[in-house]
């Protein structure tokens, strides 16, 4: 689904309130419904591009700008940019130095290295003044540190976003990029390269030509050098604004092989009139490869850009405006430098002619005169005829009409939205392709500038089984059992042996060991343990060795109340016999080793995961428990009581029992104790254990439960003569009891 909005803040919303999991939201901060200023912002599941970043030529200072304040930049997770043309990439070292944004920038390798070069340049040729100026040589220089570098078809990832980038053969080093987010790909063109494997979900496409035909190429350059020779065979000079870099080099090619196959012309100079020319030539050369076949087979003879009939022009002070000349001097839109200073001069003679061989951009001088109007207005404020001949032969890398459907119908995207072209062209290249794309489920969206478009995607997660769990194909129904794995938005499912093979990660066991002082019987933790656990098994003591950290914990009770205690929680609490030190040594649920390592210290070995950490706590927490109530059986024990003290004891044991139970117990006449519940009375002779009441309910549970805490409490009594063993099965005998 796919839906167009309002303009609106792109700051990252509350993901509480949006779907923003499977949102995606694509929206032009500059480029949308005009061309200049390329910026286009997407996201999807919480990741952040912005594609190109450019400035407006027809603009200057932070009108120029795509519209920044739009978005938070210091979200954005990577700014890619496809070409190094001023509407494509001037706004970057603005955006890198002078906003919050901390993600990283990429570029091919030429990019890069034009780059500097060009936009050196526009800081020198710019006429505005320091205030208005977006940045600094300097600045420039700090952004080309943070600038890094993709080859075409090499695949990256940054914050779980993959891309690679392909030939967009727009200028040198352009490049159109694939974005993988979570299966979802989007591709963001500059002119188009014919990739059979290109299958994207949404493809963001210029239109700068809307429904324009380009002619045939052959008759494009014979246009180009009829109008100059014909120009210059009356005498006249011919201006040629054009683009530094990029198609300048292109048409002083046509040029020089023109001019060597007339000798007649070898008189006419040609000056290439732009600083940046001997620097950008040496680029070329070094990217030789990267050109086209015709220029590779000519580079094998000789060095196509070291033009024979070609001179280069370094301000107009150095010319000499004497007959006839052809000059190719940048910018392309004849708004400033030295491009406009020829027109100046020139625009009044008839004789003379302007070539405009590129796409010009609304709002500037080139895109006026296409137009021919009478006059026009020169730098200096004044007016001026225009009599000079303006020929407009596009030579422009811009995808023209056949170019753009084509591709698309070779790609057939679902989703596809236009962006760089003038509202327009724009408008009826859209109603040209939803007629064309009718028969498909194909959406053609044109956003204008922070129209943001909103679409949805059914992220699916799915894990793929590698490496040896691999090998076997499991049945219907068998589960399968390993380690999953989450790289950025894919999963994988693989054996621990095989985790250091198919990703950076390793496994390891760690093996724990707790030392608690002991001092009670080591068979009275296997009890306890028996009553938790069901696997409390032997084991020699070999089997519970090499630790790996150890916590000694304070313990003066018998060993044995320890596992007596262990086996009130745990199922498996086993003794492990011990050859050497004839102790006995028991493994606790199958994991946790208990071992009696001295008549004061017990010890608990185990590898440490989830549950056999929660294994280890329990019995710590049980041995603990029975060091805190040995000292009282033991003190009990040593006072020898006489026979009086001794019914004393049990007669307000049994009291706070019965009240525990019934509530309201008094003391009636004859020693009898009196019992109320609920309206209830029944009277309990200690001595016989005879109850009289009128409730035979009441009257049978006070009989049974007096009977129970006698048999309970009477071997309080004799503590004095038990051994020590004897006392502490007595004890524990009575906890139990009284607990039930």
């Amino acid at each position: 689904m796919a839906s167009t909005g309002p303009p609106q803040s792109l700051k990252r919303p509350d993901s509480s309130l949006t779907r923003e999991g499977d949102q995606l939201i694509i929206t032009p901060l500059g480029a949308g419904n005009e061309v200049g200023r390329s910026c286009v912002y997407m996201s999807y599941k919480g990741k952040t591009i912005l594609f190109d970043c450019g400035i407006h030529p027809a603009y200057s200072g932070m009108a120029a700008l795509p519209y920044f304040d739009e978005i938070d930049p210091s979200t954005i997770d990577v700014l890619l940019v496809t070409h190094f043309h001023l509407d494509h990439a001037a706004s970057l070292p603005y955006f890198l130095e002078k906003t919050t944004f901390k993600g990283r920038v990429f570029m091919t390798h030429a990019t890069k290295a034009i780059y500097k070069l060009l936009l050196s340049d526009y800081v020198k040729v710019s006429k505005v003044s320091v205030e208005d100026m977006l940045y600094d040589e300097q600045d420039i220089l700090r952004s080309m540190d943070k600038i890094e570098v993709i080859d075409f078809h090499q695949t990256l990832e940054v914050n779980g976003i993959r891309f690679w980038c392909y030939t967009a053969g727009h200028v040198l080093g352009a490049a159109m990029f694939m974005v993988d987010i979570a299966g979802v790909r989007v591709l963001y063109t500059g002119d188009y390269s014919r990739e059979e494997d290109l299958l994207p979900d949404i493809c963001i496409i210029e239109s700068t030509y809307g429904v324009q035909l380009h002619q045939p190429r052959h008759v494009r350059e014979k246009r180009f050098t009829d109008v100059i020779h014909s120009t210059i065979s009356q005498g006249g000079r011919v201006l040629i604004p054009a683009f530094a870099l990029g198609r300048a080099q292109e048409l002083l090619l046509i040029l020089d092989e023109y001019w060597s196959n007339h000798p007649e012309l070898h008189n006419i100079p040609i000056y290439y009139a732009s600083p940046l020319a001997k620097r950008c030539m040496a680029v070329y050369q070094t990217y030789i490869n990267s050109m086209n076949e015709r220029i590779r087979n000519q580079f094998a003879n000789s060095n196509p850009f070291d033009f024979k009939h070609i001179s280069p022009l370094k301000s107009i002070e150095n010319f000499n405006d004497v007959g006839p000349s052809v000059v190719m001097a940048s910018p392309s839109g004849l708004q400033s430098g030295l491009s406009r200073q020829l027109f100046d001069m020139w625009c009044s003679d008839k004789k003379n002619a302007c070539v405009i061989p590129g796409y010009v951009v609304e709002g500037t001088l080139a895109k006026t005169i296409i137009n021919e109007p009478k006059e026009v207005t020169l730098m200096n404020g004044l007016t001026a005829p225009l009599n000079m001949q303006v020929h407009y032969i596009s030579f422009s890398a811009h995808a023209d009409f056949a170019q753009t459907s084509t591709f698309l119908k070779e790609l057939m995207p679902p989703n596809i939205i236009l962006v760089h072209g003038e509202a327009n062209e724009m408008g009826r290249l859209k109603q040209k392709l939803i007629t064309q794309f009718a028969d498909r489920n194909t959406k053609i969206i044109s956003p204008k500038n922070c129209q943001s478009v909103e679409m949805y995607f059914n992220s699916e997660k799915m894990a793929k089984t590698i490496g040896r769990l691999a090998e076997k194909t499991p049945g219907v129904g068998e589960t399968v059992s390993g380690l999953l794995v989450k790289k950025g938005f894919t999963y994988q499912i693989m054996a621990p042996d095989d985790l250091h093979v198919f990703s950076q990660l390793s496994t390891a066991n760690v093996t724990q060991r707790i030392t608690i002082p002991y001092t009670g019987a080591f068979g009275v933790i296997k009890h306890r343990l028996k009553q938790i656990y069901e696997s409390v098994e032997s084991l020699p003591d070999e089997e519970s060795e090499v630790p790996a950290f150890e916590i000694t914990i304070p313990y003066t009770g018998a060993f044995g109340v320890i596992k007596h205690r262990l086996k009130q929680i745990y199922e498996s609490v086993e003794s492990l016999p011990d050859e050497e030190s004839e102790v006995l040594n028991f493994r606790v649920h199958e994991r946790v080793t208990v071992k009696h390592e001295s008549e004061k210290h017990i010890s608990l070995h185990w590898t440490s995961d989830p549950i056999s950490d929660m294994v280890s706590d329990s019995i710590v927490a049980l041995v603990l428990n029975i060091s805190l109530e040995i000292p009282k059986v033991v003190v009990e024990s040593e006072a020898i009581k006489t026979e009086e003290e001794n019914g004393k004891k049990a007669e307000k044991v049994i009291h706070a029992l019965l009240v525990s139970l019934f509530g309201d117990v008094k003391l009636g006449g004859n020693g009898n104790l009196v019992i109320s519940v609920d309206g209830n009375v029944v009277h309990l002779d200690k001595q016989s254990g005879n109850v009289e009441g009128e409730n035979e309910g009441l009257k049978e549970r006070v009989r049974v439960a007096f009977q129970r805490i006698q048999n309970a409490v009477k071997p309080i009594l004799h503590l004095c003569l038990s051994s020590f063993s004897q006392v502490f099965c007595i004890f524990n005998f009575f906890l139990i009891n009284s607990e039930c």
